[in-house]
């Protein structure tokens, strides 16, 4: 049984704009079980600062940094989901009426898919996402979705991001999915290629935004 974890809250960090016309809020990996707390100089976070910075250069853009209570999926609960639900909730307080797009990797991909019925959340980007059969989709209706994955992933199965792509066609036209040659889960070999990724779609969200 799975104890409740004693950590009170989650970490949430701003970059870049102050007055933006999108926000990206960018979701860590974890475990499927873990209750330790997440440290400040974890990997999996560590993994995504890089990212975070890259895009608060961008003009009109706000990056918030989520580093969970705890470093698990831990179902039934779903701790992160519950830390980024909170998170959209600061996010919408601080910057009303601007649209986010999420941003995560590994498991934190899948809690990016998780939370993106939240009314502001315009787009979901993940990176080596953790996906099973069972997740849903019908919460992605109407927003752009982004996956890339490396098809030498053993951490992750890049199949069954293909498989999840296909069910999200379902429900949104929006649907862009990239293989990284000769990368592994890390996202360390390649790194340009990764942030020009990442970069290039959340630029994209932000000239939709100001084009709406």
């Amino acid at each position: 049984m799975i104890r409740v974890a004693k950590v009170s809250r989650p970490h949430l960090r701003q970059l870049g704009s102050r007055t933006p016309r999108a926000v990206v809020l960018v979701l860590h990996g974890g475990r499927e079980v873990g209750e330790g707390p997440v440290p400040a100089l974890g990997l999996a976070y560590l993994r995504m600062v890089p990212f975070a910075h890259d895009l608060a250069r961008q003009r009109d853009l706000a990056v918030f940094l989520l580093r969970y209570r705890v470093r698990g999926w831990n179902a039934p609960r779903l701790d992160p989901v519950q830390d980024a639900r909170r998170a959209l909730e600061e996010i919408r307080r601080r910057h009303p009426g601007v649209p986010i797009v999420l941003l995560g990797h590994s498991m934190g991909g899948r809690v990016a898919f998780h939370v993106a019925d939240d009314p502001a959340v315009t787009a979901v980007c993940a990176l080596a996402p953790w996906c099973t059969p069972t997740d849903p989709v019908g919460q992605l209706a109407g927003r752009s979705v982004f996956i890339a994955h490396a098809k030498q992933d053993r951490v992750t199965d890049p199949r069954a991001s293909l498989d999840y792509a296909r069910r999200a066609e379902q429900v949104t036209e929006r649907v862009d999915l990239r293989w990284v040659d000769g990368e592994t889960h890390a996202l360390l070999r390649k790194p340009r290629i990764w942030h020009d990724l990442v970069r290039r779609f959340v630029v994209d969200q932000v000239e939709r935004s100001r084009e709406a």
